[in-house]
């Protein structure tokens, strides 16, 4: 958890790229607006979300994500 917590924000480049190459090479879509604007909102959509909460000590960041069945917790 500890290097998640480090390196949550290289999670949506990485699946860009991944989807990027995903759909050249097995789907054959050659255009690269369409390549670029399929991939990035699939990344966006599994991408994880950051969320600022408020409580009693102070602010805390959340990240949530799809595939963590709890919210990983950063102190701010």
């Amino acid at each position: 958890m500890k290097l998640f917590k480090k390196i949550f924000w290289l999670i949506n480049p990485i699946l860009i790229v991944v989807f990027m190459l995903t759909m050249d090479k097995v789907f054959n879509i050659q255009e690269i607006w369409m390549n670029s604007i399929i991939s990035v909102l699939l990344a966006f959509i599994l991408s994880p979300r950051k969320k600022i909460i408020q409580t009693q000590n102070g602010k805390i960041k959340q990240i949530t994500w799809l595939f963590l069945k709890q919210p990983v917790l950063i102190n701010k």
